[in-house]
């Protein structure tokens, strides 16, 4: 399969400040920071962000998702809340992962102490934008609008302490560490000005994904520096490791690229709900580098807040992944691999939180992504998609409920092969606690949240 280069979002939530403001901004970052402004900023992506003075995290109290809510620094652990860097022409949006709310001064105030909350994304606020410049082991977020940086209140270290705007300055409290969602380790706090080039990973690599992406090709192909080239389906490595019974990750399982196959309960290649996974990971478990071949049972189950890096399903069974776990702050990042061979979905979303696929490859599928339609116990589910190729035959790349306050928030999508346009990119549903789900709608709105810029169709 030829390589792409995906379409750089320009869609719904890019909010871009004056030219004024943001060329102010940028102007007193330089003379705080004591930096060039050519100073390297991290790339596009989900992260954490983690206070200087405290090592807490950027948060939302009490998880809500409502617009006007203060930010807050809280615990950050698995449960952390993730942030998406996006890209502007002259800064960064930062939105909530899970909500696709924007991080933005009230009123847009330009005075120190304004609160900085999360609200619904504005074309054109240069309150939203936020210029991203390295500075002493960490990061400094100069507000658009304003001028002023990104702070916790009086620089304290408690827990729940409200997030503001404040004059900059070399104060701790004023300075922030990034650390990718679904990474294993911190990104350094000085990163090279410009990316560095790496060949894609494949399965048994414990490298990280590559930052730079392949070569445009097609009509409506654009390079995106910032999407990571996407990994070709690999050839496993040694002989083939045969699962009678489900393999429990209390941490970390490499699985160093080999082929994982079920036998005996495990190798009825059935649709059965009720048939156990090969992969049980645990809260905080992280799964990597492994191939499933066929039969793969329910494939892999999350109890909580878990990442799947490299992970390969050949010929999915009923299901190739499926978030479980109660808590809503919960994250299951799916990141690089691929998946072929799904009669229905590919992964499932059980449980309430916020489910992230990003680098990743789906082929004869019937629908990428599926929130619970009618489990007894519903809540309401996030999706985060970006940089992903799905190649038809498909049906569907997401399909959420909207009554239960679902959203889909879909960047950098290519969709392969689909003769007139048959695969629906967002399907919305009726979820119920008992027979069958009814669709609502599709397309583009409040929970379906992409453009059509954010997709890209390819023969």
């Amino acid at each position: 399969m030829s390589k792409r280069a995906i379409r750089p979002r320009r869609g719904r939530i890019i909010a871009l400040g004056s030219a004024a403001a943001l060329a102010a901004a940028a102007t007193i970052g330089g003379l705080w920071a004591n930096a060039s402004a050519a100073a390297p900023a991290p790339a596009a992506g989900v992260y954490t962000l983690a206070n200087g003075a405290s090592g807490l995290c950027l948060d939302v109290p009490g998880g809500s998702g409502a617009d006007g809510v203060q930010l807050v620094q809280g615990a950050c652990g698995s449960g952390a809340r993730a942030w998406r860097l996006t890209t502007a022409a002259h800064g960064y949006t930062l939105t909530a992962a899970g909500s696709g709310t924007c991080v933005g001064v009230r009123e847009a105030r330009t005075g120190a102490g304004a609160a900085v909350q999360q609200e619904t994304c504005a074309t054109g606020s240069a309150a939203q934008t936020w210029t991203v410049t390295a500075e002493d082991g960490g990061y400094r977020l100069v507000n658009g609008g304003s001028g002023k940086c990104l702070a916790v209140k009086d620089g304290s270290a408690a827990s729940g302490a409200p997030v503001q705007q404040n004059s900059c300055d070399s104060a701790p409290a004023k300075r922030w560490t990034f650390k990718a969602v679904g990474a294993t380790a911190t990104p350094p706090p000085s990163p090279v000005a410009s990316p560095t080039a790496s060949a894609a990973p494949t399965a048994g690599a414990t490298a990280t994904t590559p930052t730079t992406g392949p070569t445009a090709t097609g009509p409506t192909a654009t390079t995106d520096p910032s999407a990571p080239a996407l990994a070709p389906w690999p050839t496993p490595t040694g002989a083939d490791v045969p699962l009678t019974s489900t393999q429990k990750v209390a941490t970390l399982f490499d699985g160093g690229g080999r082929r994982f196959v079920g036998k005996g309960a495990l190798g009825t290649g059935g649709q059965s709900e009720s048939q156990p996974a090969m992969f049980e990971l645990a809260d905080g478990a992280v799964l990597r580098n492994v191939v499933l071949g066929d039969p793969a049972a329910d494939g892999v189950h999350c109890q909580g807040t878990c990442t799947l890096k490299n992970v390969w399903w050949e010929n999915v069974g009923e299901d190739a992944a499926t978030l479980k776990g109660t808590s809503p702050t919960q994250v299951m990042t799916i990141d690089g691999g691929g998946a072929r061979g799904a009669a229905d979905k590919v992964f499932q979303h059980n449980g309430p939180g916020t489910m992230i696929i990003k680098n990743f490859r789906v082929e004869d599928f019937g629908k990428l992504y599926r929130s619970c339609g009618n489990c007894g116990t519903q809540y309401t589910r996030h999706v985060v998609i970006d940089n992903v190729l799905a190649t038809a035959p498909g049906k569907k790349i997401v399909g959420i409920n909207d009554n239960l306050g679902d959203t889909a928030t879909i960047t950098r999508l290519t969709i392969a092969g689909d003769t007139g346009h048959k695969i629906t990119v967002c399907q919305r549903f009726t979820g119920v606690t008992s027979g069958e789900p009814k669709e609502s709608g599709s397309g583009p709105d409040t929970h379906c949240r992409y453009t059509s810029d954010d997709v890209t169709y390819r023969p």
